[in-house]
């Protein structure tokens, strides 16, 4: 990320910054890597580490398969029932020890506030619209915002009234960020890159609450999330500046790479983290040699799990897939295409399908409860 600043901050840092009845407001540090990675500097109205309550809420970590074979799963979405705000409805579907990812049906506003204390979170917004009030800002969201939010951030979802959003969640043990081959030496994303720093939004407005009164913030780490009760909001931030912070970048604003054949599944990676990588089918032309098969060809996933989260459009290669449709093909195994779906995509112009894709260098788990919404005879969709 590059440089931002809102609010008021003092001249140099890790000075004396006062108010206005001379008291001091407190300076925060909050950075990744123990100070050697990206880091913001915070000004708070009150102590940061006031806490008049702690008590533990729950675990979080969800039970996986214990046993399962090797073959490609087809889940349904759609068939999750569970809805609430954006922490009470996370359903998770797969998971490992880098990530977890799931599924968020959203019709409520958070009261409490949240923060992940193990890694960054990345919600993708399938459908719906609201906003997403964080101690850095506030940040709107819409229909196909990749929003990254960084650990240790306190924040709270409200989607928009009477109006339900449907996150994709990607739970992260690491930093998320932009493909390391799309950036320079200094940080900035290069001519080549699919996206570039004009299309990557921060928080619009910061929110400073001084009052005093309880709040509750649920902190997720080490396995579990723990209620923590202040004695004031836990957005009294004044003014901060530092490259670590919230952001949005809409997957309409991914330029796709195109060849005469068909461009291996990399040129379409959008964010990584890791042992894991994010990626962005977006609608784009078709190959344009003259022998050209649109479709891709069949492949083992070499060290690689690949997931695809489907959105919309017409998902020419695969049948049977619905729109909140997730894929799962293993590695060890080759995919591709399902019968009489190459042929048909001979001399196709386009594609005007949208989907997320998640390949994770080490195997996924699938959560138990992620039977209930399978498709059980995925795997022998091939047969002729």
């Amino acid at each position: 990320m590059f440089y931002r600043q809102m609010g008021k901050i003092p001249h140099k840092r890790h000075t004396m910054f006062k108010k206005e009845d001379g008291t001091l407001y407190r300076e925060q540090v909050m950075g990744t890597k123990g100070f050697s990675g990206t880091q913001s500097i915070l000004y708070h109205h009150h102590l940061p580490t006031e806490v008049a309550k702690s008590e533990l809420a729950g675990s979080y970590l969800p039970e996986y398969e214990e046993t399962e074979s090797l073959k490609h799963r087809h889940f349904f979405t759609s068939k999750l029932t569970k809805k609430g705000n954006a922490v009470s409805a996370r359903k998770y579907i797969l998971g490992n020890d880098d990530l977890l990812i799931g599924i968020i049906h959203a019709n409520e506003q958070m009261e409490d506030y949240y923060r992940n204390g193990d890694g960054d979170e990345m919600l993708f917004v399938h459908y719906g619209s609201g906003k997403i009030e964080t101690m850095f800002g506030t940040i709107s969201y819409r229909k196909g915002d990749y929003i990254i939010i960084p650990i240790g951030t306190i924040y709270r979802v409200i989607p928009a009234a009477e109006e339900e959003t449907k996150f994709l969640l990607i739970e992260s043990f690491s930093q998320l960020t932009t493909p390391r081959r799309y950036r320079n030496e200094y940080g900035q994303l290069l001519e080549h890159s699919p996206f570039c720093e004009r299309d990557l939004r921060g928080p619009e407005e910061l929110l400073t609450f001084t009052g005093k009164g309880e709040h509750t913030i649920l902190t997720k780490s080490r396995g579990y999330i723990t209620k923590h009760v202040l004695n004031h909001h836990p957005l009294d931030v004044v003014g901060w500046d530092g490259y670590l912070y919230p952001w949005a970048f809409n997957i309409e604003d991914f330029e796709p790479i195109t060849g005469r054949v068909h461009q291996p599944p990399p040129v379409h990676q959008t964010f990584e983290g890791h042992n894991f990588v994010v990626c962005s089918f977006v609608p784009r032309l078709y190959d344009y040699h003259p022998e050209a098969i649109p479709a891709p060809y069949y492949h083992s996933n070499v060290n690689s799990d690949e997931l695809l989260y489907y959105v919309e459009g017409n998902f020419m290669s695969r049948k049977g897939i619905e729109k909140g449709s997730i894929t799962l093909h293993p590695s060890g195994i080759p995919h591709g295409p399902h019968p009489g779906t190459t042929e048909a995509s001979i001399g196709k112009k386009e594609t005007l399908e949208l989907a997320v894709m998640i390949d994770t260098f080490k195997p996924l788990k699938t959560v138990k409860q992620s039977k209930e919404i399978e498709d059980t005879n995925y795997m022998f969709t091939w047969l002729e």
